[in-house]
């Protein structure tokens, strides 16, 4: 019996700060769409227009329809992560670091060109729908850091 737990897999330990660190990224992206989703078919006044979180000239169809596939993408990471079904790789946790480096690197560009260049085009003021992708590229950046911490459940490199 022994030998059986030996010859699984390596998993990881369900890490309490990462699982709870994606699972409030989840929620704060959650919101940012129920929140639009709200100003579309029921507004609100205590919110801004609908407008303030369009940040882009995609119909809004299409995107609520990619923003509930992320959300779904993001809820299956989050999960696997919280019970500790995911085995950590350096080799994937490389990977997600670079993207989600350029990804913030490009989300803080974009706010920082809206903050400081007078006259350029509305995406780039499109405050509400920049920061949230700060929070995607945070999504990414810490699941990146889940996977290369070391430790019960990390997979060896190859050589």
């Amino acid at each position: 019996m022994a030998a059986d737990r030996t010859m699984a897999a390596p998993r990881a330990a369900a890490p309490r700060g990462y699982a709870a660190a994606l699972w409030a990224l989840w929620l704060a992206f959650v919101l940012r769409v129920a929140a639009q989703a709200l100003q579309r078919w029921a507004p609100q006044r205590f919110l801004p227009p609908f407008e303030a979180f369009q940040g882009s000239s995609l119909s809004y169809d299409v995107l609520l329809a990619s923003q509930l596939a992320i959300i779904a993408v993001m809820s299956h990471v989050a999960w696997r992560v919280s019970i500790g079904a995911v085995t950590r790789s350096r080799r994937i946790g490389r990977a997600l670091f670079w993207i989600g480096g350029l990804y913030m690197a490009g989300s803080i560009a974009r706010i920082a060109v809206g903050l400081l260049v007078p006259g350029v085009p509305a995406w780039f003021t499109a405050w509400i729908s920049g920061a949230f992708h700060l929070v995607l590229a945070a999504f990414v950046l810490t699941l990146a850091s889940f996977h290369l911490q070391s430790g019960p459940g990390a997979r060896p490199e190859p050589r």
